[in-house]
């Protein structure tokens, strides 16, 4: 029985149909499913090129600062050198004579060259004493007296740490100079002898340490270390599209496009770039992956321009039911199950099971909304009295009345006051009435914690309201603006020793339809990850008492989705937290 019945419902359907369906569900799968292979293969490959990538610049740029490290070693050795001390302190002493100054320069060369034998990336070593005279050796280029000026200036600021000069023009040397100062034996005057000045032959370092491929390029902030002519024009644009750490970008430079991996160096900050013709990558892969896309898309059109015809033998019945749903849509679920239609009309095919199913599904529906309507605005107000017994604490009121009136015989005023508030604050929290109720006497709670932390801040605390008259009638869910104050003084005001103003402000937006209340302080703000964990909820306050969250939430039960609680901060700049509610009171 169920094989006939089987058999019969397959015969319903037409052959081409069939076959149409079947071509086109099977290129349209392989299609997605070449098109999501390719990505995964180029996305693998990218990532293995640019792991390769910095794992090779990383090295380069490990052995390149390993050597800088090691020549700035030796500049400090030879400042710290006990016999090069003596020398310096003994020329820079006025009873020495001419000729006893000559000899004892020309022992200072001697010494000097004993450092720059021994290393090969150190071109010259120039050491300008006391009165001004170079005692230099190796290979001695002469400074000019504005780059003498410009190192003096800059050593003597950095107290004996090393300052640099890039390669350019006239010298394509790396220049690091040192101030020399007296600290040997018992003087530890550190009283300026003189300026190391060693030049380093950067080139070389680079060459003998860099990768093979591509172009390696040094940068220091908006200075180029390394080369001094770029064989790229555009340098300023490698800055622009990289950021600081590691990373890799495709850049256009002199009419090329260009692979650049970059990193940063963690000891002296310099960004090394390596730069790899973009075409000498990718471009065989680019025209492989776009003739693919091509070759699948043009059989994609001649299927679905074969199964034209197919779809128009559903176009009759599918109208029919998308006018259904339509219907539906609007909520006329009534209507949508009474629409007359031929069912003889109706194929007994997957779309006449679908007419079907469809009504069938519209009195279910109908039915589950009669039923469940007043279930669910039971479980709706459930819900917000379960979040409203959260900021329902029990206090023991009579113990207050008791303190009030044992300050009030011993004529305490102030605690009186501080007293007659707090109570007014815990009748009003642990009332059961209305959980909406008026603006003015939610300012009333405001005003009552005000008069308590005024005794506590003084003038630290200005406090003040900007509430036209004819908003004071309008209701609003109970405790929402005294935690909101209550987070301002914690936040705001308890940090800062300054004086420290809260406004409450009430406005209504006649274009959003809104009554929009705002606490504002002038305190110190959030930086942006604070911002954004706190409007998400991660943020965990200092106390115990109502968070933010909980006033949004409350907010949306009572009045909809699309009202609630909205945070602006800048850091120096304040926090502002506002309240969205409904201009006309009304409740969803």
């Amino acid at each position: 029985m169920r094989i006939r019945l089987g058999f019969h419902f397959y015969r319903n359907m037409r052959i081409r149909n069939k076959l149409s369906l079947l071509i086109a569900l099977i290129v349209a799968l392989s299609f997605s499913a070449t098109l999501l292979v390719q990505q995964y293969a180029f996305s693998i490959y990218d990532s293995q090129i640019y792991t390769k990538s910095s794992q090779v610049l990383n090295l380069s740029s490990s052995a390149i600062e390993a050597e800088l490290k090691r020549i700035r070693q030796i500049s400090y050795n030879v400042t710290a050198d006990g016999q090069v001390q003596s020398l310096l302190k003994k020329i820079a002493n006025p009873d020495t004579s001419d000729y006893d100054r000559l000899l004892l320069r020309r022992d200072l060369v001697d010494r000097l060259l004993n450092y720059t034998g021994t290393e090969p990336y150190l071109l010259s070593i120039q050491l300008y004493d006391a009165l001004g005279h170079e005692n230099a050796a190796g290979n001695v280029k002469a400074l000019n007296d504005a780059k003498i000026a410009d190192l003096l200036s800059r050593s003597d600021q950095a107290e004996g740490e090393q300052v640099m000069l890039y390669p350019d023009e006239s010298d394509s040397a790396l220049i690091t100079a040192r101030k020399v100062r007296s600290y040997e034996g018992t003087d530890f005057s550190l009283k300026r002898l003189g300026m190391l000045v060693i030049r380093i032959n950067i080139e070389r370092i680079v060459r003998e340490n860099a990768p093979a491929e591509g172009e390696l390029l040094i940068r220091s902030g908006p200075d180029i270390v390394y080369p001094v002519h770029p064989a790229f024009a555009d340098v300023g644009l490698v800055e622009k599209e990289s950021r600081s750490g590691s990373g890799y970008f495709v850049g256009s430079f002199g009419g090329e496009r260009y692979f650049v991996s970059h990193i940063e160096s963690g000891n002296s900050g310099w960004m090394y770039f390596n730069l790899t013709p973009f075409n000498q990558i990718f471009e065989r892969i680019i025209f492989i992956k776009e003739l693919v896309v091509f070759v699948f898309v043009g059989l994609l059109v001649v299927v679905i321009a074969w199964g034209f015809r197919f779809s128009r033998s559903l176009t009759r019945p599918i109208d029919d039911l998308i006018a259904r749903m339509r219907l539906a849509e609007r909520g006329n679920f009534e209507e949508a199950n009474l629409e007359s239609i031929d069912t003889a009309s109706v194929p007994r095919d997957e779309v006449g099971l679908l007419h079907r199913s469809f009504r069938i599904m519209i009195e279910r529906i109908n039915t589950l909304i009669t039923e469940n309507f007043k279930s669910r605005l039971l479980v709706k107000e459930t819900e917000f009295k379960a979040l409203q017994a959260q900021i329902n604490p029990h206090f023991l009121y009579n113990t207050l009345e008791s303190i009030n009136w044992m300050a009030k015989i011993n004529r305490q005023p102030q605690i009186s006051q501080m007293v007659e508030a707090l109570g007014f604050l815990l009748r009003n929290s642990i009332s059961l009435g209305d959980p909406l109720i008026p603006l003015r006497e939610e300012l009333g709670l405001v005003e009552s914690y005000v008069t308590i932390q005024k005794y506590r801040f003084e003038e630290r605390l200005e406090f003040e309201t900007d509430i036209p008259e004819t908003l004071l009638g309008r209701t609003i869910p109970k405790l929402t603006l005294q935690p909101l104050l209550e987070n301002a003084v914690n936040y705001a005001v308890e940090p800062s020793m300054s004086p420290c103003r809260i406004v409450i402000r009430a406005r209504e937006s006649t274009a959003e339809g809104l009554l929009l209340l705002t606490v504002e302080d002038s305190g110190p703000g959030m930086d942006p990850r604070m911002l954004e964990r706190l409007r998400s909820g991660e943020a965990r306050g200092q106390g115990r008492g109502i968070g933010l969250l909980n006033i949004d939430e409350r907010i949306k039960i009572a009045f909809g989705e699309v009202y609630g609680v909205r945070v602006e901060s800048e850091p120096g700049r304040g926090t502002r937290v506002s309240l969205a509610l409904p201009a006309d009171d009304a409740r969803t």
